[in-house]
């Protein structure tokens, strides 16, 4: 083996010295291998940093646990001809995975550059994986010097003992550094999981989250329980049951319940997680009461009780149903990562058993539990400053503090009304997690703000020149305007019975966009063809195999076959064998499920007069069913995520015109079949990564779902029976509905007028952008294929796309600081300190969240509810001149305006 661009060191370089061993019970001489050896497992595992590699005393302090004596039996045992094997097998798998650490992705390619000729086996895999090799490390040799900073294992050291150390990684753990800091290699089926206490405790803070989280939802700003929150709350009350509760069995229906079957785990802990997390925010179904209901929106007389419950149980069940098609595409497969959930286990992990309490990173001796509270409670006292006492450092926009009144400085820089151009624009961390900045990969990020810095110029370039009259308008906002630049009053144009009159649409004109409105829609419009077939075409085999998997699973639910093998081609990953030993749910449950939730759906649109045709409720299915697999195969790896609300609009616009009720009914199955699916099976990540049980979680789901839908339909019909005035913009709790009102306005734009008229008389150039998002497709294909590897293989134009949509009315400040941080932490950390980005980094994102959220309640019941202001410049100076709201907000003056109204003319309107 020789060394040049390969870094082939011998071992003896490093240290040669006998090590001591440790008098604490570890027995290093049972694996046979030297010191050093053992010292550089260690490294690689993560039980010691870099910088203690090759000093004896390194190894004096290690405690051994179970899940590295495991990871070290399994290298010491694997053999190099099967090692080989898995690293060949990795570099097929993982080409071009943008989650494998790129140059752990090279140490691989390395390695088997240089496998010795006694090892040498003339496999397809070989062929391919040498073809991967030879090609790519040609062009990429220059992205690895002959040191590695703080990574010593990148270094050939010991060829034999590496290729093992990373196969046995790859086949026995996981090849995601970030999988491998939340999830043991290892399980026990006897820890319990579905106890009593469990359903007791999840579900008694479902239904506290659900009545605050129901309560508030209408409540501008809202205030809602997270997850993060909750399960702080979960353990002590998983502690106080531990020690207050008597150990004895009771006997109900032929079972045997144990009340207090010892200690709190963290395998409950995780399962009271997710019957909290499954049913924690709204039914979307809702908002579609509240506009339904209310005498300031339609005021129908007819939705009763029953309708509600069957409205609400299908919207909320169908997308349950869905879950089940997509078990084998995002849960099962190892590269779907779903990145958003791995801070909600490294929280739980942290607070329940600490597997990284006994490493030092870099220095950092804290555990993560006493890390994660040090932060919380730093955060908590903190987000004082910019909630409360100095609230111009939440949104910092000091560019207009210049020149308030400047049109143009605060259309460019503007936090609250502009696009937010501002290099420092935020330090509350409320803002600078929009996106999840410690949460989804650096590349995924990037390429959202690339997309959203691409979406300010095409704004400032709509918006002056005019186009389509946006220059009369705020540049960036959400509301609809009629042709005088006011906000545009729906009511204007209906009758007393809320119903579309012309007569007065004809006086009134239609609505128009702001500039940043109109690209959203245009972004929106492209995205929705570009991410099916751009996904197609670059991930067809994984695509392909999607859509067997999924007619496998239809297929099967009907066998109703227990020997059926439901891991199917992922049966020897690491994590589906560990969870092969628990019974998995039937297909036909999810089936059941699916049928009935359908039945309810058929019967809203039957026995109502809601306008809604049968065709409508299957349209829906099948729009979400084509949509399903490329919208969450693209969340499950990228993070990213998008809904389906506003194609449902125009294409329910169109097909079933002059119905706002059809529309909102349409809409709700049209964007929650997809949006709970998706939350499904996320949950069910949570559980396969944690080892709960499915059918545990199945159960969980299912009455946590059930409680919180009658929770939430029992505090909307209070509310609107009790509250009064609720909805009004001036309601004096600020119960002013954002949502209800929006989810009306779009009702009667898309459904009463009807995107005939908005998109083909006033913006033609909409429909467009459904041809351009085809188009786009063949340059980002060629580019992807053919562009440079070093761009190529973060290039995510699917992505790059979804940034156009963070305006309207978010804008770039939203996004700049946690760019910053993204890099600092998902990037530059990651790749030079992983041992600490492993311990802490999730840890840290959990807890800065957590205390923001504890902080919030407190400063909403203490000074909010019943206000009490701080008036003082460090709380005025953000909203001086226009940024409060003072002034005129946009670039023309529509006094100026031909006739003193802009827009279409009088008797031309479409």
């Amino acid at each position: 083996m020789g060394a040049g661009n390969n870094q082939y060191i011998e071992l003896s370089d490093f240290t040669s010295e006998a090590v001591d061993r440790p008098d604490h019970g570890n027995d290093f001489n049972k694996w046979n291998l030297s010191s050093s050896q053992i010292q550089l497992i260690f490294v690689r595992l993560g039980l010691i940093s870099d910088d203690e590699f090759g000093y004896k005393h390194s190894l004096d302090d290690i405690y051994l646990t179970e899940d590295a004596e495991y990871m070290i039996d399994k290298i010491v045992e694997l053999s190099v001809p099967r090692a080989i094997e898995i690293v060949r097998e990795s570099l097929v798998d993982h080409k071009g995975d943008v989650n494998f650490l790129h140059e752990d992705y090279r140490l691989l390619e390395r390695l088997v550059a240089v496998i010795p000729q006694d090892y040498e086996v003339d496999t397809e895999a070989d062929d391919v994986s040498r073809e991967v090799d030879m090609n790519e490390m040609k062009e990429d040799d220059s992205s690895f010097p002959e040191n590695f900073k703080n990574k010593v294992y990148l270094s050939i050291i010991d060829w034999k003992l590496q290729i093992r150390m990373e196969a046995a990684l790859i086949h026995y753990h996981s090849p995601y550094p970030e999988i491998r800091a939340i999830t043991d290699p290892i399980d026990d089926p006897s820890i319990p999981v579905e106890t009593l206490r469990v359903y007791v405790i999840g579900l008694f803070w479902t239904l506290i989250g659900s009545i605050v989280n129901n309560f508030f939802v209408h409540r501008m700003p809202s205030i809602s329980l997270s997850s993060h929150t909750v399960q702080i709350l979960l353990l002590p009350s998983g502690k106080l049951w531990e020690r207050l509760v008597p150990n004895k069995t009771i006997h109900l229906l032929g079972y045997s319940i144990e009340l207090n079957p010892g200690p709190w785990t963290y395998k409950e802990m995780m399962l009271s997680t997710i019957i909290f997390s499954c049913s924690s925010g709204t039914p979307y179904s809702i908002y579609n009461i509240f506009v339904m209901k209310l005498e300031r929106f339609y005021g129908l007389k007819w939705v009763t009780w029953t309708y509600q419950i069957l409205l609400a149980l299908s919207t909320q069940f169908l997308g349950f149903g869905f879950a089940l098609l997509m078990k084998k595409v995002c849960v099962y497969p190892s590269k779907a990562l779903w990145p958003t959930i791995l801070p909600t286990i490294a929280l739980n992990r942290a607070l329940m058993h600490d597997k990284h309490a006994n490493n030092v990173a870099y220095g950092w001796k804290i555990s993560q539990f006493s890390f994660f509270f040090l932060v919380l409670i730093a955060s908590f006292v903190y987000n004082w400053i910019p909630a409360y006492f100095f609230k111009a450092i939440s949104q910092f926009n000091w560019p207009t503090w210049i020149s308030p009144n400047n049109i143009h400085l605060v259309n460019i820089t503007g936090s609250g009304v502009g696009l937010g151009l501002n290099p420092l624009p935020t330090f509350d961390w409320n803002i600078l997690d929009a996106a999840g900045c410690l949460t989804i990969p650096f590349y995924t990020y990037a390429n959202r703000f690339l997309g959203t810095f691409l979406g300010f110029f095409v704004i400032i370039i709509v918006y002056y020149t005019n186009n389509k009259w946006t220059g009369y308008i705020p540049i960036n906002s959400n509301r609809l305007f009629n042709n005088k630049g006011e906000s545009y009053n729906i009511h204007d144009i209906l009758t007393s019975d809320n119903a579309f009159d012309d007569k007065k649409y004809r006086e009134i004109g239609p609505p128009y966009f702001s500039a940043a409105n109109l690209v959203l829609y245009g972004a929106y419009f492209c995205l929705y063809p570009f991410a099916i077939l751009y996904h197609f075409v670059t991930e067809w085999d994984s695509m392909k195999a999607s859509f067997i998997n999924v007619w496998t699973s239809i297929r099967d639910s009907f066998k109703f076959d227990p020997y059926v093998n439901v891991y199917g081609r992922y049966a020897n990953d690491p994590h589906c064998k560990m969870m092969s030993k628990y019974k998995d749910v039937p297909d036909w449950w999810f089936m059941v499920i699916l049928i009935t939730s359908t039945t309810f759906a058929l019967m809203c649109v039957i026995f109502y007069p809601n306008e809604t045709p049968v065709w409508g409720i299957f349209f829906t299915i099948v729009i979400n069913l084509i949509f399903l697999i490329p919208l969450t195969a693209i969340a499950s790896v990228t993070g990213f995520s998008f809904g389906l609300n506003v194609l449902v609009e125009l294409i329910v616009g169109y097909a079933i015109p002059n119905s706002g009720l059809a529309l909102i009914t349409l809409k709700s199955y049209g964007y929650n079949i997809d949006s709970q699916a998706s939350n499904y099976i996320t949950d069910q990540k949570l559980a396969h990564y944690a080892k709960v049980p499915p059918r545990a979680i199945f159960r969980g789901q299912l009455m946590s779902t059930l409680l919180s839908v009658m929770v939430a339909l029992s505090i909307a019909n209070w509310q609107m029976e009790n509250v009064p005035d609720i909805c009004d913009r001036l309601q004096k709790d600020k119960f002013s509905c954002p949502g209800a009102n929006t989810f009306f306005y779009s009702s009667v734009q898309y459904g009463e007028i009807g995107p005939a008229k908005v998109f083909s008389g006033i913006y033609p150039v909409l429909k467009w952008c459904f041809l351009l998002g085809v188009l786009l497709v063949l340059p980002c294909v060629w580019f992807k294929n053919n562009g440079p590897k070093l761009l190529t293989r973060y290039f995510q134009p699917t992505v790059i796309i979804g940034g156009f949509l963070d305006y309207a009315p978010y804008n770039l400040s939203y996004f700049t600081g946690g760019l910053y941080l993204s890099y600092f932490f998902m990037y530059h950390v990651k790749r030079n300190y992983l041992l600490w980005w492993e311990k802490y980094n999730y840890i840290l994102t959990s807890a800065l969240s957590a205390g923001v959220a504890f902080s919030a309640l407190l400063i909403f019941f203490a000074v909010q509810y019943h206000p009490h202001p701080l008036v003082w410049w460090g709380n005025t100076v953000s909203e001086m001149g226009l940024e409060g709201g003072n002034g005129r907000q946009a670039w023309l003056d529509v006094n100026s305006a031909p006739e003193g109204y802009f827009g279409l003319r009088k008797g031309h309107y479409p």
